[in-house]
């Protein structure tokens, strides 16, 4: 089966599943068959009758991003199945969603506390949204803080504990801005930036510098420490990676560099037993 030939079939299929009362329309007469009439859809959708009757058949036609948008809300498809429908038609992912998606699946929610390392999750405009025990215990508590104050890339360009060293705080803020304007750049809606982007200029002149530059890092990833009480400094490698039932979120990992990093972090675990994984 052809892409355009099951195109069709998911079409008719979303169409007959809505009834005219669920979309604002009268009921009327009897149909012949269930669901919404093509020339329904079309209207709701603002496309002609002719160019959905083409589209749903399958023809080699081309509908625009908004279009396929306007299709979708019409059939009232999940978030999956606006997916799908943009994976069938343009054989590319849909454009990002226009809002952050801040909710923490429960897969992700297990995963993180199963984790015997740190690990967070961000979301576009780099808020923290989900974090475990031990991120709690190596780096800070986000419990308490109110979603701005919970910005990773705020906190790594102002806090003083990443300033005590001008010359490494000035290699990661350039390396941390380039990936930030390519987060920027891939939002559905860059507009969620604004805020923190009149902040950053206001309050960090390495942002001012940085954000004028033309470098772009299109990965996470790179090298930390932090020193935890009673067990010392312990050096880490970070790295990210998407979550797939949430593509708009990134799950950030920090392993122990080496065999003693990774011992220190055991006996972090030895020493508080509430963040051994269960």
């Amino acid at each position: 089966m052809s892409h355009r030939e099951e195109l069709s079939r998911f079409l008719k299929s979303a169409r007959a599943r809505l009834s005219p009362g669920e979309v604002g329309l009268p009921e009327g007469e009897r149909r012949r068959a269930k669901g919404l009439r093509r020339e329904e859809v079309a209207a709701l959708a603002g496309m002609s009758v002719t160019w959905y009757t083409w589209f749903e058949q399958g023809r080699e036609i081309q509908l625009s991003a908004p279009m396929i948008e306007r299709l979708g809300r019409t059939l009232r498809l999940s978030d999956t199945e606006r997916d799908y429908l943009f994976g069938l038609a343009q054989h590319r992912p849909p454009p990002l969603a226009s809002r952050l998606d801040e909710a923490i699946r429960p897969a992700t929610r297990h995963m993180l506390d199963a984790l015997a390392i740190p690990a967070l999750v961000i979301v576009a405009d780099w808020t923290v949204v989900g974090w475990n025990a031990l991120v709690t215990r190596a780096f800070r508590d986000y419990t308490d803080m109110d979603r701005p104050e919970r910005n990773l890339f705020k906190i790594l360009m102002l806090s003083e504990r990443y300033q005590r060293n001008p010359e490494n705080f000035r290699e990661m803020a350039a390396r941390l801005t380039a990936r930030f304007k390519w987060d920027y750049s891939q939002a559905g809606s860059p507009e969620v930036f604004d805020d923190l982007i009149e902040e950053m200029t206001q309050k960090s002149a390495m942002f001012r510098e940085f954000w004028q530059c033309s470098a772009i890092q299109a990965h996470f990833g790179g090298e930390n420490s932090s020193r935890i009480e009673g067990v010392g400094r312990v050096s880490f490698v970070h790295s990210s990676y998407a979550i797939e039932e949430a593509p708009s979120q990134r799950l950030i990992v920090f392993a122990p560099k080496s065999a003693e990093d990774a011992a220190r972090l055991d006996r972090l675990r030895a020493l508080e037993p509430e963040l051994a994984v269960s």
